[in-house]
């Protein structure tokens, strides 16, 4: 299985930060490859159909949720991607002055070279962590 793993600072409380990432449903908040996220649940399970900017959708299933240690996991059932088996996790940590975003992944390449897949996903990270220091600032 291929990881990647990014954490960017920022210069805010963690709390502040949670309150606009913790919600599964608020990517396009704060990712600007995100359009659109439409929230679908199927058979006790949370779902979220993301509408990418430019085209295409990705559908993904919320796998846990905990507010108290700031973090989400969810998997990806299909979008345009180069991976499978993916599972990844959001988190945001204090840092005593600030605090850090960390997106974790794991997951199979798919259709994909595993540097490829690496990069693609990397550069879905970098693009949202950028945001989000534009939004709170940060290094």
């Amino acid at each position: 299985m291929a990881k990647v793993s990014a954490t960017t600072k920022l210069a805010v409380p963690a709390s502040m930060v949670w309150e606009v990432i913790g919600n599964f449903h608020a990517l396009p908040d704060w990712h600007p490859a995100v359009e659109s996220s439409e929230k679908e649940e199927k058979d006790g399970e949370v779902h979220r159909r993301l509408n990418l900017a430019g085209g295409g959708t990705i559908l993904e299933k919320l796998e846990l949720v905990d507010d108290k240690e700031r973090l989400y996991t969810y998997s990806i059932i299909s979008g345009p991607l180069p991976v499978a088996n993916y599972e990844a996790t959001l988190r945001v940590r204090d840092e005593g002055i600030g605090c850090s975003v960390e997106w974790s992944s794991e997951f199979e390449p798919s259709g994909a070279p595993e540097g490829d897949a690496i990069a693609v996903i990397r550069q879905v990270y970098e693009a949202g962590f950028e945001n989000l220091k534009r939004t709170f600032g940060g290094s």
